[in-house]
């Protein structure tokens, strides 16, 4: 089983290792990766501000001027480390045992909107980039749809799939056979910020528990969670669950 996953804008800083883009999953999208990210840097090497704040998604000019730099000489972490959005907190990947951590690390794909997909343990360095911001004239989602759709569809061939990216990240990668999402339910409203905080916390007690197959999934107790429904739609299923 394999577990799609969305980035978040927000990073930690730091790191260990220095970059090679080379060593991210498919390392035929290396040649596309380099250039997506020359174009990236070109944009930051100008140093215009208006353009920099859509590209970062900030308005302040102190903090643009934090992530106007070098990427590629900068450090490196794994990036379910380097995310700091609401999933990743309740995820706590850090806290985790050894074992669990091996799952996360073996299980997930992320999906950068500047280096597209992603093992959750591939090092990659900070950088900010706005969700469906454009680099240039590339539109990062098309980029990566375009040139690694048939990779991901012959990686994820014999896996079962639970996707748990937001809806903007289909525009990257949309699964072709039979895929599986969730949906949170709270007093008959469906949520959408602490969606990510329940995806977060799914996903810590499937690598507690080392999950392997969606039907290992769907008898796995989660504290706070029960299954509402289970709809299926073509080749998705999603399963709803009530919160509380």
């Amino acid at each position: 089983m394999k577990i799609l996953l969305a980035p978040s804008e927000t990073k930690r800083s730091g790191g260990t290792e220095n970059f090679d883009i080379g060593s991210l999953l498919f390392e035929s999208l290396r040649s596309k990766r380099i250039l997506l990210v020359h174009h990236y840097l070109n944009i930051l090497q100008k140093g215009e501000m208006k353009e920099l704040s859509e590209l970062f998604g900030l308005k302040k000019e102190s903090d643009i001027l934090t992530h106007q730099k070098d990427i590629v000489h900068e450090l490196t972490m794994k990036a379910i480390e380097r995310y700091t959005g609401v999933a990743f907190e309740y995820l706590d990947y850090p806290h985790l045992d050894a074992k669990a951590q091996h799952y996360i690390d073996t299980h997930i794909i992320l999906f950068s909107n500047l280096f597209g997909p992603i093992r959750a343990s591939d090092l990659i360095p900070e950088y900010r980039l706005k969700q469906g911001a454009a680099i240039g004239d590339i539109k990062p989602e098309k980029w990566y749809r375009e040139y690694s759709a048939d990779l991901m569809k012959e990686y994820l061939k014999d896996e079962e799939i639970l996707d748990l990216r937001a809806g903007f990240y289909d525009k990257f990668y949309t699964p072709k056979k039979a895929y599986t999402t969730l949906k949170f339910i709270k007093e008959g409203k469906v949520v959408s910020h602490w969606a990510k905080a329940y995806r977060g916390i799914v996903l810590r007690e499937i690598a507690k528990a080392g999950i392997e197959s969606l039907e290992e999934f769907l008898k796995l107790p989660i504290e706070g969670l029960s299954i509402q429904e289970i709809q299926m739609k073509k080749n998705k299923t999603e399963i709803i669950y009530n919160i509380g």
